[in-house]
């Protein structure tokens, strides 16, 4: 049902991905070709269109998982893949971050990183789910 504790962390990765379009992942200074001049940049989800696709498809899978509790393998096949989607985007931002003279990470990157993190957490929780229904089952 909807108040089981994966509906809580599922929700908190969708809330935690949207806040990766307000607060910035790492800033730094790039090199602009045009003028040769280093600009400061905060660099957020909505900066690059790969990120920002990933970064919608993490929150709205998220939210679809909750209110799939009816079919647990699903939710869990659905959890677990966003959840590697969500370390891909990591590792995107990291490659970004490369193109950047120089570039430190901001408390921000804290909700990417908290995404995997709070999806596994789900996870672990349908699998809880599944094995008390499976032992549910063999009883009667």
């Amino acid at each position: 049902m909807i108040q089981r504790i994966q509906s809580i962390w599922l929700f908190l990765a969708a809330l935690f991905t949207a806040a990766t379009f307000k607060f910035s992942f790492f800033s730094g200074n790039k090199l602009n070709a045009t003028t040769n001049v280093k600009e400061w940049i905060e660099f957020i989800a909505s900066q690059n269109s790969i990120i920002m696709i990933l970064a919608v498809a993490i929150a709205i899978a998220s939210l679809i998982a909750i209110f799939m509790y009816k079919d647990r393998k699903r939710q869990m096949l659905i959890t677990l893949f966003t959840a590697t989607v969500s370390i891909i985007q990591i590792a995107l931002y990291f490659n970004f971050k490369s193109a950047f003279t120089e570039a430190s990470l901001n408390l921000g990157s804290l909700f990417s990183f908290a995404i995997p993190v709070l999806l596994f957490l789900a996870a672990k929780a349908i699998y809880t789910d599944e094995k008390m229904v499976k032992n549910a089952d063999r009883l009667r």
